[in-house]
């Protein structure tokens, strides 16, 4: 049976409405905490924060490998931060855990502002989340690394998260080329070799030696994350017409980093299967 045309328009509007997971409320809210399906169709709970002060968000939920993946934004200077908080193969002699950081520009338009974040109201906290558009895998080769006791320089952040990743705290040679022209200290970054500098690299994942420099690989995505205000239209008693923020549109997005790391141990998860 086929309902007609109207109803079945009614019926998606009615769908579409009741899967809205957030709306716009008065009031500023410092945590919000979203129930969320992974790809490998785990779900986790993702931890949502907002310093409307500060200018930040933070985004934290761990992966159904144990490793514990958390996003930063920094407004103020236009910076993102992802750690990854992998956990280690005692057997093969690696630490509890090995932390990652990455650090690249902010673009706009990426992630709603953190005043915006810190008004979000969640209808159904039980519900599981899927997000509305599912953004492509962005590819960055992360050609230089972070000096960690001089990234206040760039952002005050970057202490606080990548502390435990002193050595391995990565960006793109594009960016650290934006923030030079922004005139941000160069003695922040270090170049790290390049593959065509030192033809012998492989990639890690074709290194048998675990002693060996190579090309690392880690692939992370936010699975679920408000990218977009919503705008509403509304008119008076006069018949003047406006707009105003009724909610938001929710996105995921993968990011595949490559970078060099002086050890194949350092990339135990870049292995062939």
């Amino acid at each position: 049976y086929r309902l007609p045309r109207v109803p079945r328009i009614l019926c998606r509007i009615l769908t579409r409405f009741c899967a809205l997971v957030l709306l716009v409320a008065v009031g500023l809210a410092a945590e919000l905490r979203v129930r969320v399906r992974l790809s490998d169709g785990l779900v986790t709970e993702e931890v949502l924060e907002a310093d409307s002060e500060k200018d930040s968000i933070s985004l934290e939920f761990k992966q159904g490998d144990g490793t514990l993946i958390t996003f930063v934004v920094d407004f103020k200077r236009d910076v993102k931060i992802f750690r990854a908080l992998i956990l280690g193969e005692l057997e093969r002699g690696q630490n509890q855990y090995q932390a990652l950081c990455f650090v690249s520009r902010l673009n706009r338009n990426e992630i709603i502002p953190s005043e915006s974040m810190a008004r979000l109201r969640q209808k159904n906290p039980q519900a599981i989340r899927l997000a509305e558009e599912r953004r492509g895998l962005e590819q960055l080769t992360m050609s230089a690394a972070v000096n960690l006791s001089r990234a206040w320089h760039l952002s005050a952040h970057i202490h606080n998260m990548c502390s435990e990743a002193r050595e391995a705290i990565y960006t793109s040679e594009a960016d650290v080329k934006y923030w030079l022209e922004k005139g941000v200290d160069g003695s922040i970054f270090e170049v790290l070799p390049q593959a065509t500098e030192l033809p012998s690299f492989q990639a890690c994942h074709a290194t048998k030696d675990l002693w060996q420099p190579c090309l690392c690989t880690y692939t992370l995505r936010l699975e679920w994350y408000p990218c977009l205000l919503k705008y509403c239209r509304s008119r008076d008693a006069t018949g003047k017409g406006s707009t105003y923020k009724c909610g938001i549109k929710s996105c995921s997005k993968g990011y595949h980093f490559t970078y060099y790391v002086p050890q194949k141990q350092l990339c135990l998860w870049d292995e062939e299967t």
